[in-house]
């Protein structure tokens, strides 16, 4: 079963991932994130919030190792961290901050707690 919600756990970052890679104008949107005078963000949004979380989805599941799924929900843990300072410090709009920071938490204590103790 752990291996299975691993799995399931990479390629929902993959899906993840694959909203910011092919669509960062929507991305950027979803996320209240506007444009400037130039194209740098749609940039970023296909660099940090997709290819990013593409390749290491599929990196995890090439590896398909316990510290790989381990190392999946450190990275779940700092964004769900990175929102949750965000949530004290910058006031964005609670129930989207904390329902992206709730899926990151739950994925970060999944793949941490289920797969830290499988680490080789």
């Amino acid at each position: 079963m752990t291996a299975v919600f691993n799995v399931l756990a990479a390629l929902l970052t993959i899906g993840f991932g694959l909203f910011g890679f092919l669509a960062p104008a929507w991305t950027a949107a979803s996320l209240d994130l506007a444009p400037t005078d130039s194209n740098m963000g749609l940039s970023e949004m296909r660099a940090s919030v997709g290819g990013l979380f593409v390749v290491t989805g599929v990196a995890v599941i090439w590896l398909n190792t316990p510290s790989a799924y381990a190392m999946l929900g450190i990275v779940y843990a700092g964004a769900a961290l990175g929102r949750f300072v965000s949530v004290l410090l910058d006031n964005p709009p609670l129930a989207k901050a904390m329902t992206f920071g709730g899926i990151e938490l739950v994925l970060a204590i999944w793949l941490i707690a289920a797969n830290m103790n499988r680490s080789v």
